[in-house]
């Protein structure tokens, strides 16, 4: 396997650090092997002997039913034919949970390679699951945008456009309106399974740079709730400047804008601004219409149902004044 295929790793150090996993074999240069996929493999084929099809740099998790089946139906030399298969050297590390004691020969192979063995007392679905998100999470795709992203009444907004077109004069109106802001002007993204989130850098963490005034502390003028470490996306509002003649979106207009983040499409809304229009109060509603979609409700559709309903009516009176 080639590792330039991989653009972010994790050694097996940042797992032990971070979970206080203890070290039963290898020295502090096995901590140095890492890992780039946040599946983890239950051994039991590798186990029986079967070891065709198999994914490398996974790590190996070795819970009750595999030791009750190490302890009970294997061999000594079923053992060490079949252990070499777990601490091949393309897997990361091998981790025993729910205190079970290492099998003496897995041991010793571990040690001949300089295989790390791992030790939790942590039940086994506990351990996959922590170990999954912490990985998903480490290994997720990263990229940094342009733009403000706030939560607006509880639906990550992403604010973009050309410089000047007051996105973050209206990040300040919006939250004074209640809402919260993640971060300002660029903002680092990553993706989760099919989701997007997004956070600001350390060092922009709670600020806001307003032309004319400068940076602002938002934590210190707003209170601690209007700021927030990170959120996900779930559209992107774009500014542009308003032209009387551009076409923009009208009644009836049922057509769908994205923008591709990391290869997940983030539905898209163009916000025309011109001087006099209230940006925020424009990006709210924007939001809340969007929330009510996302519902089921379509105002455009509503709007077709009541004209139905008038014209109907109106057809009916026509008639009885007729007759």
């Amino acid at each position: 396997m080639e590792d330039k295929h991989y653009t972010k790793k994790c050694t097996i150090r940042e797992i032990v650090d971070f979970f206080k996993f203890e070290q039963v074999t290898g020295d502090e240069r096995a901590l140095d092997r890492w890992t780039v996929v946040s599946d983890v493999n239950r051994p039991g084929f590798e186990l029986c002997g079967f070891n065709k099809i198999t994914e490398p740099r996974r790590i190996v998790i070795i819970g009750n039913k595999e030791s009750e089946f190490i302890l009970n139906n294997m061999t000594e030399q079923q053992q060490r034919e079949r252990f070499p298969m777990i601490t091949d050297g393309l897997t990361p590390c091998a981790i025993i949970t729910k205190g079970n004691e290492v099998p003496p020969i897995l041991k010793e192979v571990a040690q001949q390679s300089n295989f790390p063995i791992l030790l939790t007392h942590l039940e086994t679905y506990r351990c996959m699951t922590d170990l999954i998100t912490f990985l998903d999470e480490k290994l997720a795709p990263e990229d940094t945008m342009s733009g403000v992203l706030m939560s607006i009444h509880g639906v990550g907004v992403m604010l973009t456009g050309e410089s000047g077109m007051g996105k973050s004069e209206a990040a300040m109106e919006l939250i004074r309106n209640g809402n919260v802001i993640i971060s300002d002007d660029r903002v680092d993204v990553m993706r989760v399974h099919n989701s997007i989130i997004g956070k600001a850098p350390e060092i922009l963490y709670g600020l806001l740079e307003i032309r004319g005034i400068g940076i602002i502390d938002v934590e210190k003028m707003f209170g601690a709730m209007a700021s927030a470490r990170q959120e996900e996306l779930k559209l992107v509002i774009h500014l542009v400047p308003f032209e009387p003649d551009a076409e923009y979106n009208r009644i009836g207009d049922e057509t769908v804008r994205y923008t591709r983040i990391l290869d997940v499409l983030i539905p898209t809304l163009v916000l025309p601004v011109s001087a006099g229009r209230n940006t925020a109060a424009l990006i709210e509603s924007a939001v809340s219409e969007f929330k009510l979609k996302m519902a089921g409700f379509n105002s455009a559709e509503e709007i077709r149902r009541r004209f139905y309903e008038y014209t109907k009516k109106q057809s009916e009176m026509n008639k009885g004044d007729a007759q």
